[in-house]
């Protein structure tokens, strides 16, 4: 298959999208994305790590999403403007993501990944959802507080994750259509769901070199 296979994961807070793709990684041998981009966006822009953390996946008010989509943060300077730091960081981990894909056969969670790499000729993007109650259990078990509590936060964090997606890509979060695959990861479980998607993968892979072949 020439070039690098991308797969992008989407994900409602406590559906357990984050350990599917760690869990994928592994079965695939790609590298994982996610938390990572954050310090590699400090390092590459000299800005405190802790800086990053309070603005990641969050939109601004800013006006300079139009120039957050394939432009680099050298350039959105040129413009003689003070660039906000969540555009900062949304520029610099665009950059990120469109390098390293293609670099390498990579899985990206979150970051609007799967608009970044909208072009890339070789890309799955997943959504991986569940129902609330599902999410709400998993939640409270994996941090030790009550139902209220996750369910809280997990309001709040799909609100967040929404409002980000949505300002930066102009489109809507969890639209099927974004995607080429919606998964409700309460069906398979962690480990049911990575060995899906990655038998897609595979599936996909051969697709594309048979093609190939003369």
């Amino acid at each position: 298959m020439a070039g690098k296979l991308s797969i992008t994961i989407g994900r409602q807070y406590g559906s357990g999208g984050k350990d599917i793709g760690v869990r994928l990684g592994e079965i695939l041998g790609f590298r994982v994305y996610d938390k990572d981009l954050l310090f590699m966006a400090a390092q590459k822009n000299g800005i405190n790590p802790d800086a990053l953390r309070r603005v990641d996946e969050k939109a601004t008010n800013s006006l300079l999403y139009t120039l957050a989509i394939g432009s680099s943060l050298y350039g959105a300077r040129n413009f003689g403007v003070d660039v906000p730091i969540n555009d900062q960081l949304f520029i610099t981990q665009t950059e990120i993501i469109k390098n390293a894909a293609e670099e390498e056969n990579c899985i990206f969670v979150g970051r609007c990944a799967d608009y970044v790499l909208r072009n890339h000729p070789n890309r799955i993007s997943i959504f991986v959802y569940a129902e609330k109650e599902h999410r709400v259990t998993r939640i409270a078990e994996e941090l030790g507080i009550d139902r209220d509590e996750a369910l809280s936060l997990i309001n709040k964090t799909d609100k967040r994750r929404i409002n980000y997606y949505n300002f930066y890509t102009g489109k809507k979060w969890g639209k099927f259509d974004n995607y080429h695959l919606s998964l409700d990861s309460s069906l398979l479980g962690i480990e049911g769901s990575a060995q899906m998607i990655a038998d897609i993968a595979r599936i996909y892979m051969a697709k594309a070199e048979a093609e190939e072949t003369p």
